[in-house]
Parts: structure tokens; C-alpha cells; sequence
């Protein structure tokens, strides 16, 4: 197998493994307590536990195998390692489940004060794999900008309204759902301001 295969196959596996792996456990170990240290912790805090080193280890490997983590990456990987902590130091499921709020109020708060200042920060990252118009760029922006404070609003909504395990489901299969939907919705954007490689 070429190396350009081998990424093609173990860069994914890398990124979305530990989702997956999150998810799994959970289902088997959502309806059991453990006892650690002398205190006990649901099936959910000891899955968030181990979740941690499991996206620290699958992080570096992209990085070494990439050589280059994305601003996107960095941030989730920090706020997981932080709240996922905060969840399991004070045995409380509150702090990881804000953590999509967290990171989607970052997210658009940038993308917002870049458009305040006449820029498009979503430029920065996604220019190679987009080469748009600089009207598209704004406009793209702004959407998602948009796209991500409903997403914080969403997940609040959710976690705080629902079960632990409707949460879990949301987490692992309704907000990548939305991102698709959101992105296939793009389509006559992306078409009407993109650069043609003629010109």
C-alpha cells in the first residue's frame, strides 16, 4: 500500500476513531457504576476518562503522520482535555457536555470579529480547498458564523432538556448531520463565487 493511501485511509481513522470509540463504550458501559479511588463514577464519566488520552494519543499521531494539526483541532483537543478533567475531578457531566457550546461560541465569536473588522478568518483555513471570490468569502462567513452560535444553542438546548444518552446520540450523530446538511446547502454559493482555474 503507497503512503498516499495509507494516509488517505489512517487520517480519517485518526479523526473520527475516537467519536466512534466514545460512542461504543458509552452503550456498554452507560447502565454500570464504578468505583475508583474509593468514590464512585457512571458508566458516562469513566467512557469521558478514558476519552481523553484516547484523543491525545489519536491527535499526535495525526500530527506526526500530517505533520500538521489545524487551529480547529488544537482548540477541541485543549477544551476536551479541560472540561473532560472538570467532568471526571468533580464526577459531574455538566462540564463535558458544555463543551460543543464552548467550542461553537469560539468558533463563531471568531468568524464574527473577523467580519467586523472586513475579514474573513474562514479564509485563512479553508482557502486551498475552496479558492473563492472575496464576496463569497464574506458571505460563507457569515454563515457560518451563523451555523455555529445555532449549533451552541442547539446543544445547550439538548443537554440541558434531555437524558445523558439522547445527548450522547446528538453529540455523536445529530451535529455531524447538521454540519453535512449545512454544507450541502452551500452548493449555489460555492458554485456562483467560485474562481475558475482560467482566470
Amino acid at each position: 500500500m503507497s503512503d498516499d493511501k495509507l494516509l488517505k485511509w489512517v487520517k480519517p481513522l485518526l479523526e473520527f476513531g475516537p467519536i466512534v470509540a466514545f460512542f461504543i463504550a458509552y452503550t456498554q458501559m452507560k447502565d454500570n457504576s464504578y468505583t475508583i479511588a474509593g468514590s464512585d463514577y457512571q458508566g458516562f464519566i469513566v467512557v469521558t476518562l478514558f476519552f481523553i488520552p484516547v484523543l491525545l494519543v489519536s491527535t499526535i499521531f495525526l500530527w506526526l503522520l500530517t505533520g500538521k494539526i489545524s487551529p480547529m483541532q488544537i482548540i477541541t483537543v485543549i477544551l476536551v482535555t479541560v472540561f473532560g478533567g472538570l467532568t471526571v475531578w468533580f464526577n459531574d457531566d455538566r462540564f463535558i457536555k458544555m463543551k460543543p457550546t464552548i467550542i461553537y461560541l469560539l468558533f463563531g465569536g471568531v468568524l464574527a470579529f473577523g467580519l467586523i473588522r472586513g475579514q474573513s478568518y474562514l479564509r485563512l483555513v479553508m482557502q486551498e480547498m475552496l479558492p473563492l471570490r472575496d464576496e463569497g468569502w464574506m458571505m460563507l462567513t457569515r454563515r457560518f458564523a451563523l451555523f455555529f452560535f445555532g449549533l451552541a444553542l442547539l446543544n445547550e438546548a439538548i443537554w440541558r432538556s434531555f437524558s445523558t444518552e439522547v445527548w450522547v446520540y446528538f453529540k455523536t450523530f445529530g451535529l455531524t448531520a447538521a454540519l453535512f446538511a449545512f454544507l450541502l446547502m452551500q452548493g449555489h454559493l460555492l458554485n456562483k463565487f467560485a474562481i475558475d482555474k482560467k482566470e
